[in-house]
């Protein structure tokens, strides 16, 4: 029913625009529902173009990830300050979920804080607990912002932070703050109007701070006032929501719902331990003789090591990216990037990301200029014979790659369990294995495995020595 009566309900909110009200929520509803359908969508399909990877195994340490790392901030906590002041946004994050649940039952069904006669005191402490998380949330939101453009932390002010990033970061938390002030307005003159109108507004007993704070400001406001205050905080709260549900999508804040399953497909393997290539462990045991049964593998064409593009690396390392919270962790305990160096695993993330939008984009657009030459008589653009001319070593140059010393800081430091060493070493492989290319001062290092299996240049074999321990 449409139209509902608060003489048939008490705790029903009829005003005379309520049956406008409902009918605007419901459109609105369905447009941002759709629309996110349609955004994440795109999202979860940029991050398929990555190959296959199975990732299984041990699920108790899996879901262990997920409550210590992605709940309960685990690795957050090795600054302090900045982990106490996100604790109170996302806990204030987490505990809202409950009234905006109610907010959006009442937009639907035309009712107005529907949980209330049915929680009773319960639904007193529940919305005083959100209030309470909300002023915490907000001394912390200004705290980010203090960080952020007054005095900002040097991590925040890196060459890959200038432009969007910044904005991005800028935008959520002005956005927080103008929810939360959505929030007070809505709860100060509810628990004013409740004194005034009974039928429309049930009681819900004094919250911690509005019931204190609404009352002593607006006791003797005009209703017609009170009632548009309490409806502009009501629609704004919501409004905000909606635009945030759209927003993640293109911002660094997608970690808020990828970060638990980032967690729990995270490699269990120590860190220190790299992914072999099975094709080159082949023909390694091959040329030792190690194996029974393994022969010389003849190639038509020779393969392809490593990672040139999103296509080469895993969904996982793709999902890393979309999971990157830009805090800049990784890099500054990089210490290449300490010494100067350009790399920056921030960045090899927020590139990868990039690159997958970017390429997302021009699939979209379904142009035949991004076929492969090579399959132009195929039909449609599909992931499988996409080819724009670029790769992730337009936006990832060599001399970041090979500043990477492989010690695993920028993993160890990640607070969402995220691994950027595992692009650098794929881009690497490729850039070595199937180009040929990479640093000179390298060149002797390979020519001395090649020909004695040490990196070191030595006139003797390299088991030498075993022959004075035989005799």
């Amino acid at each position: 029913m449409l139209f509902l009566s608060g003489k048939q309900v008490s705790h029903f909110y009829t005003p005379h625009c309520m049956g406008i009200q409902q009918i605007f929520f419901l459109i609105t509803l369905i447009i941002v529902g759709s629309a996110a359908v349609r955004s994440y969508g795109r999202v979860f399909r940029n991050i398929r173009l990555g190959r296959d990877e199975v990732i299984d195994g041990n699920e108790g340490a899996r879901w262990k990830n997920v409550l210590l790392v992605a709940f309960g901030q685990k690795k957050m906590f090795t600054r302090i300050v900045p982990a106490f002041l996100h604790l109170f946004i996302y806990l204030a994050f987490l505990i809202t979920q409950i009234e905006l649940i109610e907010i959006v039952v009442d937009g639907v069904f035309g009712t107005h804080r529907i949980f209330a006669p049915f929680l009773g005191t319960f639904y007193t402490l529940i919305i005083s607990v959100i209030e309470m998380l909300s002023v915490l949330a907000l001394v912390a939101t200004l705290a980010f912002l203090w960080r952020r453009n007054v005095k900002p932390v040097g991590r925040f002010v890196k060459p890959e932070m200038t432009g969007w990033p910044s904005i991005d970061a800028n935008i959520i938390l002005l956005a927080e703050i103008v929810l939360i002030g959505a929030i007070f307005s809505m709860n100060s003159a509810d628990a004013v109007l409740q004194g005034l109108d009974s039928d429309y507004y049930p009681s819900t007993g004094k919250f911690a701070i509005s019931g204190l704070f609404g009352p002593a400001l607006m006791e003797n406001w005009d209703k017609n006032v009170l009632v548009l205050i309490e409806r502009a905080g009501w629609w704004v709260h919501i409004l905000v929501v909606f635009g945030f549900i759209l927003y993640l999508p293109i911002s660094k804040h997608l970690h808020i719902l990828f970060a638990f399953p980032n967690t729990y497909f995270a490699r269990l393997e120590p860190a220190g331990q790299m992914t072999n290539m099975p094709e080159v462990m082949q023909e390694v045991k091959s040329m030792l003789g190690l194996g029974e049964g393994q022969t010389e593998t003849n190639y038509d064409e020779l393969p392809e090591f490593g990672a040139k593009d999103v296509f080469d690396l895993s969904w996982k390392n793709i999902l890393d990216a979309y999971t990157c919270t830009e805090c800049g962790r990784c890099t500054a305990e990089c210490p290449a990037n300490l010494t100067g160096k350009k790399l920056s695993p921030r960045k090899i993330m927020m590139d990868v990301r990039d690159r997958a939008e970017e390429v997302g984009r021009n699939l979209d657009s379904g142009s035949s200029k991004f076929i492969h030459v090579d399959h132009q008589t195929n039909g449609r653009l599909s992931p499988k014979n996409y080819d724009d001319g670029k790769s992730l070593f337009d936006r990832i140059s060599a001399e970041e790659l090979h500043a990477c010393t492989t010690c695993n800081a920028c993993v160890e430091a990640c607070p969402v369990l995220i691994n950027p060493l595992d692009i650098i070493l794929q881009m690497r492989r490729y850039e070595i294995l199937t180009k040929s290319a990479g640093p000179q001062d390298w060149v002797p290092m390979f020519t001395s495995l090649e020909n004695s299996g040490s990196v070191w240049q030595i006139s003797t074999e390299r088991d030498a020595w075993t022959q004075d321990v035989n005799t």
